[in-house]
């Protein structure tokens, strides 16, 4: 089951059966089967808060992905920034609604297995967040 909430932000504009549809088509997609999923979409204060008190990062960011994965099926909870997604769609000068769909998708890849952090992963997950957005 997927579930979308929302702390200290308007709820953003997202279908929300199809976009759990499209979840699980790219959950699938990695020979995943998708358990339980948890997005809150909150602002940037409520993240930095999130980012300080779990990961020690003192920094915002557009998601954090806490995974509670069990063999082939995803599990987490996904915090994301509506503020920093709306700071970075105007920065790569992408629509807002494209780079929040990017962001919610970004964590699942993290829940299937892709990482960003290391060498050469950045443009892995690059090109895994281009397949998944075009299969929505």
């Amino acid at each position: 089951m997927i579930t979308y909430n929302s702390e200290n932000v308007r709820m953003p504009k997202i279908r929300r059966r199809e976009t759990t549809a499209w979840i699980k088509e790219v959950a699938a997609s990695y020979g995943k089967n998708v358990g339980e999923i948890g997005y809150m979409f909150v602002d940037d204060e409520k993240i930095l808060e999130v980012n300080n008190e779990y990961l020690g990062h003192d920094y915002f960011t557009d998601i954090i992905t806490f995974d509670y994965c069990e063999g082939d099926t995803i599990n987490g909870d996904l915090v994301i920034s509506l503020d920093t997604v709306r700071s970075n769609a105007e920065l790569f000068n992408k629509p807002y609604e494209e780079e929040l769909y990017r962001v919610i998708i970004h964590g699942i890849l993290h829940l299937c297995g892709i990482n960003d952090k290391g060498p050469g992963e950045r443009e892995i997950m690059e090109a895994a967040e281009n397949k998944a957005l075009a299969m929505r």
